[in-house]
């Protein structure tokens, strides 16, 4: 007798749910996966942790590795103590600065004067220039800027060391600082191992790509100048009252 096909949606999941009940059966699935079910897991091994055991502490310092110094007591570096060494710091003497003494108009313009006629002699192939002090230069921020057309056209255009040499020789080390075109660190040096003062007249001379020359034009000479310029006066004027 041939099956009728079922014709509606209900029959056919009736049918289907017939179907694998069948296969679940003759795989036997029901009786294994009742049989799980009753089954009771099986606990894990738990590892047995062995007990620590502390290692007995080391004197480190008892521990001499070389037969030459195994006799000798070990070295205790708590009592090593290391003592601080003080570098020596280059002083100069401070100036008061509330005594500072300006030059008069007439003595700078006299140290300026002196000073061009030296440039005027000096050699033309090397770049020269004159500098008249101020309070500035030589007291306080001892900050020594220079023409910004002469830096631009003949000094280094980074910062750079600067020798300075005097008139005896030695040279002093300065600092130019190319941005602000001046020196700074030794300047001050400088100015004070050669006692300048407000008034005075510098002629530096380019002789060398990072070396000046300086000439002192000291502005005290205009004083001892017209002290023997009155004194030159006076003398005459009695070996003129005596003709007489």
């Amino acid at each position: 007798m041939v099956k009728a096909k079922p014709t509606t949606y209900e029959d056919l999941r009736r049918q289907r749910l017939e179907e694998n009940k069948k296969r679940m059966e003759d795989l036997n699935l029901t009786q294994l996966a009742q049989t799980l079910r009753n089954a009771s897991p099986k606990p894990s091994p738990v590892k047995q942790m062995k007990p620590r055991t502390l290692r007995p502490q080391v004197d480190l310092a008892a521990v001499r590795r070389s037969t030459r110094v195994a006799n000798k007591p070990p070295p205790n570096y708590k009592e090593v103590t290391v003592d601080h060494i003080e570098r020596p710091r280059r002083s100069y003497k401070r100036r008061d600065l509330s005594n500072r003494v300006y030059a008069s108009d007439e003595a700078r313009s006299y140290a300026i004067e002196r000073a061009e006629k030296l440039l005027e002699n000096l050699e033309p192939e090397y770049p020269s220039f004159v500098k008249t002090m101020l309070q500035s230069h030589v007291t306080g921020g001892f900050w020594l800027g220079l023409s910004v057309q002469f830096c631009k056209m003949n000094l280094p255009k980074r910062d750079e060391t600067i020798i300075l040499e005097d008139e005896n020789g030695e040279e002093h080390p300065t600092t130019f600082l190319a941005q602000k075109t001046g020196l700074s660190a030794g300047w001050r040096g400088f100015a004070i191992s050669h006692e300048l003062v407000d008034g005075d007249a510098l002629v530096f001379q380019l002789v060398k790509r990072t070396t000046f020359k300086v000439y002192i034009i000291r502005v005290n000479d205009h004083e001892e100048v017209d002290k023997t310029s009155s004194v030159t006066n006076v003398g005459a004027k009695r070996i003129n009252a005596g003709k007489r």
